[in-house]
């Protein structure tokens, strides 16, 4: 009987063993995996068509974790935005415009320039598939950093909606998007920072940037004017001799302040000499009329001589005192004094006190009897006077109040107005008009040019800001908005200005904080291309 050995296959080997306690822990580990992988999955699917998960914690690299709509800026919706695409890109529809979703539901919205004028345009999503407009009511809000809030409703065009008005620059607001559709409303936000010039606190400071804050103010519109500081004719005086001369004495030097009634120079003159001869005359005579009548008076009394003498007398004695009258006022008239020590002596005399401004006389010299030897000025008080077009007129009137600048120095001085003229120049057009200034100082000189304004009204406005603060963009008037991170160009319609405030009509409201002093520093900032401002 043939000796059998028990096969190795009755009983499981160590290498058998082995592979099957593999087997069982690679299957462990691969359905563990299977069951991780599911719910990961199904949270990815859910982030891609509703993106509140998505875009939770993610930042648009402005500092406010929402996107730009239809402009390609960076950044995702708030709360509704779809979070499919790289990570930090808006997420885009089909037509370049930025999407939300909600559910099955979503929508497209672009921010169009085409025409000219930016609109908001829709398009409509259900279940990634597009649908027509029809029964939805899609509204948007905006509210700007200024304050001002805008109501825009959308309609349908075609496939898609459409806003009626245009959507103003600057494209800066947070906005509120409602869509009321048959089924069910929903609500959908974003922020656009188009245009803003990032600025931090260190930056301003270090520009030296200072801001004001838009507040009431009262305005005093004034009208500005050439003018030119002349000599108070009213207290100036050309000094002639009024009698043919030679000048024996001077006393008077050109800028010499002088009193009323001193000696400027003598003049010896033969007609002054004649005048007073004639006056000695006349008064010889009329003591002889006097003594000759009180003699035939007293005759007259003691009945010697008849009453005829007596009335020849005393008309005799009238004549000669006509005649001293007569010669005493061709020397006042002529400016000598009657009494003198030498005949032909003649006195010129300061009219007033003031300052000798021109000379033309000098010792030996002959004068006529016309010649302006002298003049004096009271400086005073002196005149501003100025050129006023037609179209002002109506507003210069006389008694107003006037501020009178000088261009060569910095120096003003306030005034009235004095006089009006009543005509207009052939060739310039305009009328005359002074400012009465006073000048006890002396630095108001005849000559200087200065500008004069003068204060058409006065208002109190509700709003303003310093005039430093407005600066123009694109030919329109701007202020730039304090914004949190810079500073947002904000149009505004301005109205009169005192050269301090200016009025803002409308665009800005009280309390608001704008760039003032250095406003054109951030005015190059956004030129130089530092602003987020793409279409």
């Amino acid at each position: 009987m043939p000796t059998t050995r028990q096969s190795a296959s009755g009983q499981p080997g160590r290498k058998q063993i082995f592979i099957i306690i593999l087997l069982l822990v690679l299957g462990v580990v691969a359905g563990a995996l299977i069951l991780r992988s599911g719910p990961a999955k199904k949270e990815a699917a859910e982030g891609h068509g509703h993106s509140e998960e998505a875009s939770k914690g993610e930042d648009d690299g402005h500092g406010h974790g929402k996107g730009a709509v239809g402009k390609g800026d960076d950044g995702h919706g708030h709360g509704a935005a779809e979070g499919g695409g790289h990570e930090g890109e808006a997420p885009k529809g089909p037509n370049g415009g930025q999407r939300f979703t909600e559910g099955d539901f979503g929508l497209e919205l672009k921010l169009s320039e085409e025409g000219g004028q930016p609109r908001f345009k829709a398009w409509l999503y259900d279940k990634d598939k597009a649908v027509p407009p029809t029964g939805t009511e899609v509204s948007i809000t905006l509210k700007r950093p200024g304050g001002e809030q805008q109501e825009i409703k959308l309609k349908p065009e075609g496939g898609f909606l459409t806003s009626a008005q245009a959507v103003a620059e600057p494209h800066v607001f947070e906005a509120t998007v409602a869509v009321v559709t048959p089924n069910e409303p929903f609500l959908f936000t974003f922020e656009q920072q188009e245009g803003k010039v990032n600025m931090s606190d260190a930056q301003i400071k270090a520009a030296s940037i200072t801001l004001d804050s838009s507040g009431p103010a009262t305005i005093r519109s004034a009208l500005q004017f050439p003018g030119e500081i002349r000599f108070n004719e009213d207290r100036t005086a050309h000094i002639v001799p009024r009698v043919a001369g030679v000048v024996e004495s001077v006393s008077a030097n050109l800028g010499e302040q002088v009193k009323k009634g001193q000696v400027l120079a003598v003049i010896s003159s033969s007609a002054v000499s004649e005048t007073r001869a004639e006056l000695q005359g006349a008064q010889r005579r009329r003591e002889l009329a006097q003594t000759t009548y009180e003699r035939e008076k007293t005759l007259w009394e003691q009945k010697i001589s008849p009453e005829q003498d007596v009335l020849q007398a005393r008309q005799a004695l009238r004549e000669a005192e006509i005649a001293v009258a007569n010669a005493t006022q061709k020397l006042l008239t002529l400016g000598a004094t009657p009494s003198s020590t030498s005949l032909g002596r003649f006195e010129l005399r300061a009219p007033f006190d003031g300052m000798v401004v021109e000379k033309h006389i000098a010792l030996g010299e002959a004068v006529k009897e016309d010649a302006n030897v002298f003049t004096v000025s009271d400086l005073s008080t002196v005149w501003a006077e100025m050129s006023v077009a037609a179209r002002d007129l109506q507003q210069v009137r006389v008694g107003e109040r006037a501020v009178v600048r000088a261009g060569a120095f910095d120096a003003s001085a306030n005034g009235t107005i004095s006089y009006v003229g009543s005509l207009i120049g052939e060739q310039t057009r305009t009328a005359r008009a002074r400012v009465v200034l006073a000048n006890p100082q002396g630095a108001w000189r005849p000559g200087l040019f200065v500008n004069v304004e003068v204060l058409a009204n006065e208002v109190n406005s509700p709003v303003t800001v310093a005039s430093s603060a407005l600066q123009t963009v694109d030919d329109k008037p701007v202020v730039f908005l304090r914004v949190a991170g810079g500073f947002v160009p904000q149009p505004v319609q301005v109205g009169r200005s005192d050269g301090k405030r200016i009025e803002i009509l409308s665009g800005l409201k009280p309390g608001s904080s704008v760039a003032a002093a250095g406003s054109f520093i951030v005015k190059s900032e956004q030129g130089k291309g530092s602003a987020t401002h793409t279409h």
